[in-house]
């Protein structure tokens, strides 16, 4: 049998955009992953500096490879971090729509939590996802 996600928002909380404040698994088996650069397989940053995008898409890659790698599907992330090198909300709210428009969104329907923030581990690194999944049995 496969583990049982339980998804809800209690009463006495904000109804989120998409995701869920409580997420409950029955999992005895979880998959913690290591935070999803924008890095290529040559180690590189992608994108033109600044470019938001080609690194949420590099990101997203990275992410289902290593969800595939772990026998896990998007479906099965429990929790995400977002992490967003910027103070502007409308950049993070873009990064969030990019995510939720791609074969990762499933992944967002948990517990997730968007953070702005100063600065990430590689020079010129804009992005970085920090993921969670449960496992079959």
């Amino acid at each position: 049998m496969g583990a049982v996600l339980q998804k809800f928002n209690p009463p006495g909380v904000h109804d989120p955009a998409g995701y869920s404040h409580v997420t409950i698994t029955t999992a005895g088996r979880l998959a913690h992953l290591a935070g999803q650069c924008p890095l290529d397989l040559g180690g590189s940053v992608v994108g033109e500096p600044g470019d938001y995008d080609a690194q949420t898409d590099q990101v997203i890659a990275n992410c289902l490879a290593v969800l595939a790698a772990a026998g896990a599907k998007p479906d099965a992330v429990v929790r995400s971090i977002i992490y967003v090198v910027s103070a502007d909300s409308a950049v993070l709210a873009a990064v969030w729509d990019r995510l939720n428009a791609s074969p990762l969104a499933a992944a967002f329907t948990t517990a997730s939590t968007l953070l702005g923030v100063t600065a990430l581990g590689y020079g010129g690194q804009l992005v970085e996802i920090d993921l969670t999944a449960v496992l079959a049995d």
